[in-house]
This record gives structure tokens, C-alpha cells and sequence, in this order.
């Protein structure tokens, strides 16, 4: 007959085993992998200005109000726009009336900047991504936007169109989601910073 220590003795080897090949080595090897292959992504795809500066990330957008600018999609992170640390969609249905109020919001304020504008508004301007970040809207949402950051900045807009073409991203692998327009990137560029 085994004694207690006998039965647990492989227990506690294999549990010590193991917490020292998964809880150690292996995030160690991967961590290391992952630096070094893809160190960019790894380290939060930062943008770093023309003077060295970090300017934000390629993949979290930032609150842009301001006419002069390409606004991006809404954000549903609180208690502060395109909050990090609490990334999350509004959750709220289709019939829900704070996203109606919302939505009416946002129709009113993309009026108002640019109030000669009576192209339809796309919908990834009015309305909240899933993850309440994205940094990215639609070629269509870019070019409702253009006549009123062309016009603020006095730029032509065959001049603006082709740096929102610059900036627009083809689909992923060739085939995967639809082209986009990272609205930082763009935003940076217009004044200068990349």
C-alpha cells in the first residue's frame, strides 16, 4: 500500500512541472517571438511624428471635432471619448431611443459644419463601431467629409482627394472587409505631423 506521500508526490511534480513550462517558458517564448517578428504590432502599432514623438495608435481613434478635420466614427466608451481601458460598443438596439438621440446628434452636428453639404450621410458617421475605437471610416464617409476640411483649410479638393486616397487602406489580404480610411493618420498628415 502507498503512503500519502507516494501518491501525491507525482501530483506535485507534475503541477510544478507544468506551472513552470506554462506559466513561464512558454509566454516567454512567444513574447519573444512576437517582438521580435512583429515588434510594430507587439508594442501597439504607435505612430511616431516627424520629431520622434508617439502621436497615438494606428488602430484606437481620437475625438476630432474640429471642421478642419476628418471626423471619425462615434464613440461609445465612457466616461470619455475612444477610452482604451474600457473599450465596448453603446449595446443599444435599434429602437432604442438614446442611440436615436444619438444618431440625430450627430446628423445635426455633420450638418452644421458643413451646412451646404446635401450629400446622404453615411452611416458609419452617425453610428458607433463595436469596440466604441475604431480609427477607421469608409471611403464614402471620407468624401462627405472632404468639401468641408478642403474648404476650412483651403485646399483644393482634387488636392484633398488625393491625400484621403493616400490613406485609404485596400481590404485585408485582398478580400477580407471593405476599404477603409484611417482618419489619424490622415488628420496627422494635414497638419504636417507625419
Amino acid at each position: 500500500m502507498k503512503t500519502i506521500t507516494e501518491t501525491l508526490r507525482p501530483t506535485i511534480v507534475s503541477l510544478a512541472f507544468f506551472t513552470v513550462l506554462f506559466g513561464g517558458v512558454y509566454p516567454l517564448l512567444c513574447t519573444s517571438a512576437l517582438q521580435s517578428l512583429f515588434h510594430a504590432q507587439a508594442e501597439g502599432s504607435l505612430i511616431t511624428g516627424k520629431d520622434g514623438k508617439t502621436l497615438g495608435s494606428e488602430l484606437i481613434g481620437q475625438n476630432f471635432s474640429d471642421p478642419k478635420y476628418f471626423w471619425d466614427r462615434i464613440s461609445a466608451t465612457s466616461p470619455y471619448p475612444y477610452n482604451a481601458a474600457n473599450s465596448g460598443g453603446s449595446n443599444f438596439g435599434s429602437n432604442n431611443p438614446a442611440l436615436l438621440d444619438a444618431v440625430k446628434g450627430r446628423v445635426e452636428a455633420l450638418k452644421a459644419a458643413d451646412p451646404a453639404n446635401t450629400k446622404p450621410i453615411p452611416v458609419d458617421l452617425v453610428t458607433a463601431s463595436g469596440s466604441g475605437l475604431d480609427p477607421h471610416i469608409s471611403p464614402a464617409a471620407a468624401e462627405y467629409q472632404l468639401s468641408r476640411v478642403a474648404h476650412v483649410r483651403n485646399i483644393s479638393e482634387a488636392d484633398m482627394r488625393k491625400l484621403v486616397i493616400k490613406y485609404t487602406e485596400d481590404r485585408q489580404l485582398g478580400v477580407l472587409g471593405e476599404p477603409t480610411v484611417n482618419v489619424l493618420k490622415l488628420n496627422l498628415a494635414l497638419d504636417g505631423k507625419l
